[in-house]
């Protein structure tokens, strides 16, 4: 039998959609059968599984499961756990690709799949491929195996192998996502004191939005700290592979600013290697990367293309505004949000300050949330490229790595085109607040030449 997915889940980077809407058992036991087909195809037999905290996670498992085994894959699940463990798993355990069930950082009725292959992300064109294979019922016939693998005590002592030290009071908000036994297990392998809230799973997330990266959801981290006078404190979102912060003080460590203290120790091991960053990422830090002999690399949004680059570059160290931090250095090169916090540890150790007086000292700019602008699927890319063709033709200074990203003598300004959603975002940053004012109304100009008018703003 064919199968066709509802195409809004066929995502960039991964399978994502609403559970009993777009996403059913159906759609996870096709995509077993189509993923089951490609990787039988490169000679894949042995594929490891896993899946986060949802109340729905274990209905797609097993229909998962049960089409990469009428596909002759043998399956090793691996539990419930943060995506970072699934990945720990895939390159320990001698398989030849994973497939996390995870709906990430969104809310509680999504649900969706990461697959891994052959060592690589599967992502982009290789997603719409398997799409195509389920319409055509492009499958293979098999009979595979089901055996199970504990790898959670494996995946947490490696966490701290080679920890190289700091002792200090933390807190630990976990969100109630699928890293919070693996937290517990964590904070009693590190020195130090630790604090750790919303550690038991439940895939309501009854205390907050498991998405570290917008300010709201750290209110009861804040809380922790101060109440309890802590170091700084660490938030992970619904899956583990993303990481926000705050220092001492409640104030909020964006993305680009740990990759700024993250860098530091990665370059003293390894002098002028390159450091990726996401085109949303302050200007600040390419410029702190160069300061520190790094080469800093800009890169496109999207944790699949930067695993990708960072294969293509050998970069030990890359992350993402969205709290995506990859480590080849010492690690695996995945994005893993509790290793990355380890780090954190260590770095903040290494330079004898503490991490409030580390945020004191950097520099600073004004820079805008990301600015989200809903606009038709249709039109999103031709949106860019007509703001493309008209600053060209202006002569400006344009950056096309990822969309448009335009420097000028304030700051400097992005205009992209969202791979995820119907939206295009934008984001500004300049030296002063009247030079942010000013780049912003060149970003409302351009949209308004194309049509697009802003509706929203967030992290």
């Amino acid at each position: 039998m064919t199968h066709a997915f509802h195409p809004s889940i066929l995502r960039e980077y991964d399978v994502r959609g609403i559970v009993g809407d777009t996403l059913t058992a159906a759609d996870a036991r096709a995509l077993g059968r189509s993923y089951g087909a490609l990787a039988v195809a490169e000679g894949a037999r042995r594929i490891a599984v896993g899946r986060d905290g949802r109340s729905h996670s274990p209905e797609l498992e097993a229909a998962l499961i049960d089409g990469l085994t009428l596909s002759g894959l043998d399956v090793v699940r691996i539990g419930m756990g943060p995506s970072p463990m699934l990945y720990f798993a895939t390159a320990t355990l001698g398989v030849d690709g994973g497939i996390q069930v995870t709906g990430s950082h969104n809310p509680a009725d999504y649900n969706g799949f990461k697959m891994l292959l052959g060592g690589r992300s599967v992502f982009g064109e290789e997603i719409q491929a398997l799409g195509r294979r389920a319409a055509a019922a492009d499958w293979v016939e098999g009979a595979g195996t089901v055996d199970e693998a504990n790898v959670l005590d494996a995946y947490v002592d490696r966490l701290v192998e080679d920890f190289e030290g700091g002792t200090f009071r933390i807190g630990w908000d976990a969100g109630n996502g699928a890293a919070g036994p693996a937290l517990q297990q964590l904070i009693k392998r590190l020195p130090g004191e630790h604090h750790a809230i919303f550690t038991d799973v439940d895939g309501s997330f009854p205390n907050h939005h498991p998405d570290p990266t917008v300010e709201a959801n750290l209110t009861d981290l804040k809380a922790l700290v101060a109440d309890k006078k802590l170091d700084f404190g660490i938030a992970f979102d619904g899956d583990g592979d993303r990481i926000g912060a705050v220092d001492g003080t409640g104030r909020v460590i964006w993305g680009d600013q740990l990759l700024v203290i993250l860098a530091g120790p990665v370059l003293e091991a390894e002098p002028g290697a390159t450091i990726i960053a996401d085109v949303k990422a302050s200007q600040l830090l390419f410029d702190a990367v160069a300061a520190l002999g790094g080469k800093p690399l800009m890169w496109k949004t999207g944790h699949s293309l930067i695993k990708s680059k960072m294969k293509e570059t050998g970069a030990p160290l890359a992350g993402e505004m969205s709290g995506h931090i990859f480590f080849k250095h010492r690690w695996y090169g995945f994005d893993d949000a509790l290793y990355a916090a380890v780090r954190l540890i260590e770095a903040v150790a290494a330079t004898g300050k503490s991490l409030t007086q580390i945020m004191d000292e950097m520099p600073q700019s004004v820079a805008t949330p990301e600015m989200r602008f809903p606009v038709d699927a249709a039109r999103k890319f031709a949106v860019i490229e007509e703001v493309r063709e008209r600053l060209t033709a202006a002569g400006a200074t344009v950056d096309q790595t990822d969309g448009v990203r335009v420097t000028t003598g304030d700051g400097w300004w992005l205009l992209r085109a969202s791979n995820t959603q119907d939206v295009l975002v934008a984001r500004a940053e300049a030296t002063d607040q009247a030079g942010l004012v000013g780049l912003v109304d060149q970003v409302d100009g351009e949209l308004a030449r194309s049509g697009v008018i802003r509706a929203t703003v967030g992290h």
